[in-house]
Parts: structure tokens; C-alpha cells; sequence
């Protein structure tokens, strides 16, 4: 596909605490670029941003996008040790971080956002010595020097084979770093922007981190329409929808939970809801969206909720639209999807629920190998997302969610992938997953500890090994994990056991050892 990479307008980047304050996303990303120039960054480097959203932030992230550089995310929640990881797998050259993080290992330059923003803004910056003033097309040579340009151009960037690097934990335990090219990244996202119709009047409002893949989307989604972008604090949802609000936003984007919290307020001040009249799409994404919310948001507001579907492998898939708001929608021009049996062999009808398998251009490129180089994604008929869902007669997607993944809080986490990394503590970790409507869902660790140790002890081990969206919502103990005839822990009574001793009381109010779950019996 032929990216655009022309501006219609230039992005405006507006900072939503009031009063609200605006900035050219272009002209501020290409002074941010000559400022990392002078740094010594260069095009090809691998830059690791970890940062929350600002307006600082997405200053970085376009700077980095104009050099050409490989643009390595991490959320700013990572624990030091995961970040360490993150810094040695993919080999970072350079660290942009905001105030809130801690300092990056010696030996490795950086900056935080706030200092790299500062500098661009000055009037007379530095002497960057950049550019050799020979017009070569980077198209053609992704090493050639954006920096000389005045306009902010995504040419470099869309070259690179490495251009985005995101984190996602998967089934296995290990946390992979996911390698996608700034040509199937941009492409995508142009698909995206033709099916949802955005364009120069829209202003997006995104509650949700910019440090994955559904947030960096947003990001330049707005840059390719041409449209502005609102930076919130998206965790505190009355500020962030009032900004949204004062701002004129027309299109909100946010996970199912999110939109739970984001009803009950308005359904409380119903003078925030009328202020946010000129929103003519409400998006979710990031986890499947039940019936209920559906119905009662349309009740609420009048307006659909439009689910959409993808992945961090494979980008944006379908979406629904205010004209279609089935499902998750049509698929993206240019993709193939099949709903296939379990074995892989056969493609079922409209209506039957199957796995979800992709034929996109849009794929990743791999994972990140040793060393950092890119182990590609394995050859095969399509790609297999281990996703189930189903094929209406219509066409529209239809996704019924993964069996072994958990959503909460904006982020998807595997259980097992959080029982070894708690396992550090000492002790075998299990870790139980309750359906929440608020958080989408609660996490129940339970330790199995012969002394009976008090849970306050255990959540306090358990919660150092972990990020802070990570954390265990309540901590039981028992002294043996039931097994089935396999030997292998009883998945089934222990979420019983869970259930009945919630019931019956935070684990806080008694320091008596929890009865084993083998008393089920």
C-alpha cells in the first residue's frame, strides 16, 4: 500500500490540564530531533522511552519517529529489573525517561522528556552539525539525515525494518519483545484511518497508556489524519473527560473496564455527558466488550460503543463504525481473516466459533533475538492469533476472547506468566482471576505456605516481583495446593476455594492459617 505520508494539517498536541495548551506536534518534534542529533543519536539507533503520558512524551516519541530511529516502549510501571531486560535484548543505544523513573544503568546516555522538550523550545539551540545538504531520498537510504528538514516526515522511520519495539508477555512466561517494521505499522494504521473515516476536524482523546501498541496508534493516527491529539491524565477520568470536553473532542478510544468507570460518571453528572455532545465515536479496544456495556452505554448516551480488534503481532484488524457498529466491525482493506477449526484444517461457516487466523501485510517482523537481532516470525499458511471468534453473514467480526489471558486495568496478563515471576518470593504461586465489571478483572495470588505466614507478609514479597499493575487485589494462604489425579494442582477446586473464602470476608481480618482447599472435599 502506498503510505501517505503528506500532512494535511499540522497535528496539534494539547496538554488537557486547565487551561488547556497547544503545540505543533510537527515543528516541536523536529527541534526535539535536532536536540537528540546533538546527543549523538543517530538514525537506526534503538531509543528506549519509558515514560507516562504528556505532552513531553509525545514530543519524544514524533522526535524520534522524524530521526529515523528505532523506537523501543516500555511502560513506565516495568519494574528496574524488567527494564534492564528490556535495555539488554534489544540493545539500547540511548534512554528517554520522565521525572518519575529511575535512573537508567551507567554506561548508557539519556535524557528525561522534560529536558529533551526544554531544549527544543529554546530559541537559539545548539549547533547539531547535521546534514550534508545532498537531498538523498531516505526512502531509498533509511540512513540518510532527516534532521535538515524543517517539516516533521515519517520517511525515515517507515523504512525500518526494527522502527517500533513493544513489550507483551505471552503464554509462554517469557516477556517478548515484539518487533514490528515502520512500513506494516504506518500502513496499517492508514487502513485504519480510511475505514474510520478520521480526518482534519477530529480531535482524539485517548484514555489509555501511550507506551502500547493501542496508545503509540493513537498517537500517530492523528499525525496521518491530520486531526489533534488531547494528552489527559487518563487514570483519573473526571479531569481527563472534562479536559476532553473543554477541548472539543470527537473521538474517545479506551478499554471496556475504562468505559465502565467512564459511565457511572456520567451517569452521575449528567452535565459532563452534555458537554461531550460533539464525541461522534466512542471506541474501545485492548479486550472483548460484553453485550451488557453495550446496550447500557447506547441506553446512557445514544450513541454506540464501537468495539475494534487487533494485536501487538498484527496491528488493527476490524473495527465497527458508527454505520456498522456490529461487532467488531469490517476488517481492514488489504487483510484476510478465517475462522478455522481447532486443528487448523478447516474453515467454518458464518455464525460457528472458531480460531481467529490473519493474512495481513501488517505482520510483525518477529521477535527480538540474543543480541539483539530479530528472530522472524515462522512461515506458514496465516497467522494463527489464538484468538476465538466468529464470521457474521455480514462479514463482521465477531471475538469472544482468549481463554488464557486476563484483562485489568488496561493490560492484558497471562496468569502463569505472573505466577512465575511471584514465585520469586519464595514459595509456589498460583493466581486466580475473577471477573471484576470495574477492573475487568481481580487478581486472587494464592501462597502455598506450610508455616501459614500472615497474607500482609506475602503481599509484600509477592508485590516487589511485580509492576504496579500487576499487584494482587487480595493474597490468600494455605498449606497445600489441592492436586488432581496427575499430579498437578486442582486449577477448578482451588478457584472454588478462592470464591467461598472471599465470601466470607477480606483475608485481613483473620490471622488464622487458611484452611487447606483439600477440605473441599
Amino acid at each position: 500500500m502506498e503510505q501517505v505520508r503528506a500532512d494535511r494539517r499540522a497535528m496539534a498536541v494539547i496538554d488537557g490540564r486547565a487551561p488547556a495548551t497547544a503545540e505543533d506536534a510537527g515543528p516541536a518534534a523536529v527541534a526535539a530531533a535536532r536536540v537528540l542529533r546533538a546527543h549523538g543519536v543517530r538514525p537506526g539507533d534503538r531509543v528506549l522511552v519509558k515514560a507516562d503520558n504528556s505532552v513531553e512524551q509525545v514530543v519524544a516519541v514524533l522526535a524520534l519517529v522524524h530521526l529515523g530511529a528505532s523506537l523501543v516502549l516500555l511502560d513506565n510501571h516495568h519494574t528496574d529489573a524488567e527494564t534492564l531486560r528490556a535495555l539488554t535484548a534489544a540493545q539500547v543505544r540511548f534512554v528517554l525517561t520522565d521525572r518519575r523513573s529511575r535512573p537508567v544503568p551507567a554506561g548508557i546516555r539519556g535524557l528525561t522528556v522534560e529536558e529533551l522538550y526544554r531544549a527544543a523550545r529554546e530559541p537559539a539551540g545548539p549547533d547539531t552539525g547535521t546534514g550534508t545538504g545532498t537531498g538523498t531520498d531516505p526512502r531509498t537510504n533509511p540512513e540518510s539525515d532527516p534532521d535538515t528538514s524543517e517539516d516533521f516526515s515519517t520517511q525515515a522511520w517507515y523504512c525500518r525494518d526494527d522502527a517500533l519495539v513493544i513489550w507483551s508477555s505471552g503464554t509462554t512466561g517469557e516477556s517478548k519483545g515484539i518487533v514490528k517494521s515502520g512500513r506494516a505499522f504506518l500502513d496499517n494504521l492508514e487502513r485504519t484511518r480510511r475505514l474510520m473515516a478520521y480526518g482534519v476536524g477530529d480531535v482524539f482523546l485517548p484514555l489509555l497508556p501511550f507506551s502500547h501498541q493501542y496508545g503509540i496508534s493513537l498517537i500517530l493516527l492523528a499525525h496521518l489524519s491530520g486531526g489533534d491529539l488531547v494528552v489527559v491524565p487518563y487514570t483519573r477520568l473526571d479531569r481527563a473527560l472534562a479536559a476532553g470536553a473543554r477541548c472539543g473532542a470527537t473521538v474517545v478510544d479506551a478499554t471496556p473496564a475504562t468505559y465502565r468507570s467512564a459511565l457511572n460518571l456520567m451517569n452521575r453528572r449528567p452535565a459532563l455527558l452534555t458537554a461531550l455532545r460533539g464525541v461522534r465515536m466512542w471506541c474501545t479496544g485492548g479486550a472483548p466488550m460484553d453485550r451488557n456495556l453495550g446496550r447500557h452505554f447506547r441506553e446512557s448516551t445514544g450513541r454506540p460503543l464501537l468495539d475494534g480488534y487487533g494485536s501487538t503481532e498484527a496491528g488493527n484488524v476490524a473495527f465497527a463504525t458508527p454505520d456498522n457498529p456490529v461487532g467488531c466491525g469490517r476488517i481492514l482493506d488489504g487483510l484476510e481473516v478465517r475462522i478455522l477449526s481447532p486443528d487448523g484444517r478447516r474453515a467454518l461457516p458464518p455464525g460457528e466459533v472458531g480460531e481467529i487466523w490473519l493474512h495481513t501485510p501488517d505482520l510483525m517482523e518477529g521477535y527480538l533475538s540474543a543480541g539483539g537481532g530479530i528472530a522472524p516470525a515462522p512461515a506458514s499458511h496465516g497467522y494463527r492469533t489464538g484468538d476465538l471468534g466468529h464470521l457474521d453473514e455480514g462479514g463482521n467480526l465477531h471475538v469472544a476472547g482468549r481463554r488464557s489471558a486476563v484483562h485489568r486495568l488496561g493490560h492484558t496478563l497471562y496468569p502463569e506468566v505472573l505466577e512465575r515471576k511471584a514465585e520469586v518470593c519464595g514459595r509456589p504461586v498460583k493466581v486466580i482471576a475473577l471477573a471484576d465489571e470495574r477492573r475487568g478483572h481481580e487478581l486472587v495470588f494464592v501462597i502455598e505456605d506450610p508455616e501459614s505466614g500472615h497474607p500482609r507478609v506475602w503481599r509484600e514479597r509477592v508485590s516487589r516481583q511485580l509492576a504496579s499493575f500487576e499487584h494482587p487485589n487480595h493474597v490468600l494462604v494455605t498449606d497445600r495446593f489441592p492436586l488432581n489425579r496427575n499430579g498437578k494442582t486442582d486449577v477448578l477446586r482451588l478457584r472454588a476455594w478462592v470464591t467461598a473464602r472471599l465470601r466470607s470476608g477480606p483475608e485481613q481480618q483473620s490471622r488464622q492459617p487458611v484452611p487447606a482447599p483439600a477440605a473441599l472435599d
